[in-house]
């Protein structure tokens, strides 16, 4: 590890001061120390927000909706009561992901930050245009079973890691961002992620001293069933192959409201709001479900070794859709590689 400058801000205007280009928040560390051990990141200063009280904490917001405070630890926010009763997909997605003792540690806001796992980022021995911008893909010609299958480009592959974020997308919550001087704004998660492109360095729309303060969720849907399905090589501990988060309403025999979300697929939680869309006012049928499915198209052909992820995908989605809409017993969330095969 490089030798750096560590900063323990006592306010958050101080801790945006302290930010730039060659710093980095530290908050749980749970991923950002493992990068700055193998040196793929090595900022200047690291700035401690762990003491700030501005960032903790759960609040009720109007109509039963929640403002989760950056510092919230992921044990913390699947453990609470109201999560649990309102939004349980998020619950559910939280713990499926890492294990107990990173979820301990690990913080809503640097969960949202934390950076793919694609080997080709990981070692500082090879090409990557999200490491060193213009060097070049290697993921493109090599090994590549857990890469993305959408929201891709010719520079860059990787899929985002989070559960949780798949989960706060189905919710459509909003990130709260402080700038210097004190003005914050709110952004849907489509709005808070940047598609790779040819600049798949920047991953997020957060400015030089912008600092993630808290995420929003909205009122929850008065009756909703929420299900989190993931699909993995092993039972724990595990990055997901496919994730599916969905929440739906019926109402007379027929989907009154739908929301869904996908990961393991993509740079950021992947959404197609027009496969929701074609669902609402329709009675639940299995081959509709089959058919919306397989409009789930990428734009681009996806790398050979990661293509087994698109049937997987659908096949994932339709068991989920079968759930929420009492086609089908509610499932455990989790299954192994061969339970699809």
């Amino acid at each position: 590890m490089r030798d750096f400058i560590y900063l323990r801000p006592s306010s958050l205007e101080a801790a945006s001061e302290s930010l730039g280009t060659d710093a980095n928040v530290i908050a749980g560390g749970t991923n950002l120390l493992d990068l700055m051990k193998l040196q793929v990141m090595t900022p200047e200063r690291v700035v401690d927000i762990t003491r700030l009280e501005e960032l903790q904490g759960i609040g009720e917001t109007g109509g039963g909706g929640l403002r989760i405070g950056a510092l919230v630890t992921n044990s913390e926010l699947a453990a609470d009561a109201r999560v649990r009763s309102r939004y349980p997909v998020l619950s559910r997605a939280i713990l499926a992901g890492a294990s107990g003792q990173i979820r301990n540690k690990a913080t809503t806001g640097g969960n949202l930050l934390q950076r793919t796992r694609c080997p080709y980022f990981y070692d500082p021995a090879v090409a990557c245009n999200k490491r060193n911008p213009g060097a070049g893909c290697a993921a493109q010609g090599g090994v590549g079973r857990m890469l993305a299958i959408f929201g891709t480009s010719q520079d860059c592959l990787a899929a985002h890691p989070s559960d949780m974020a798949v989960g706060l997308r189905a919710l459509e919550a909003e990130v709260e961002i402080r700038a210097p001087g004190g003005l914050t704004r709110r952004l849907p998660l489509d709005a808070f992620y940047c598609l790779p492109g040819d600049r798949p360095d920047i991953e997020t729309v957060l400015e030089p001293g912008e600092i993630i303060t808290a995420v929003h969720l909205p009122p929850p849907e008065p009756g909703a069933v929420h299900s989190y399905r993931k699909v993995r090589d092993r039972a724990s501990y595990a990055f997901a192959l496919v994730s599916v988060a969905a929440m739906a309403r019926c109402e007379d025999g027929r989907i009154a409201a739908l929301s869904l979300a996908f990961g393991g697929v993509a740079p950021r939680p992947w959404a197609v709001p027009e496969l929701a869309e074609a669902l609402v006012g329709e009675a639940p049928d299995e081959a509709l479900f089959r058919d919306v499915a397989a409009r789930l198209e990428p734009e681009l052909p996806p790398h050979p070794d990661a293509a087994f992820k698109l049937p997987m995908l659908r096949r994932v989605l339709v068991q989920v859709l079968r759930e929420v809409t009492g086609l089908a017993e509610p499932s455990t969330g989790t299954d192994r590689t061969e339970a699809l095969a």
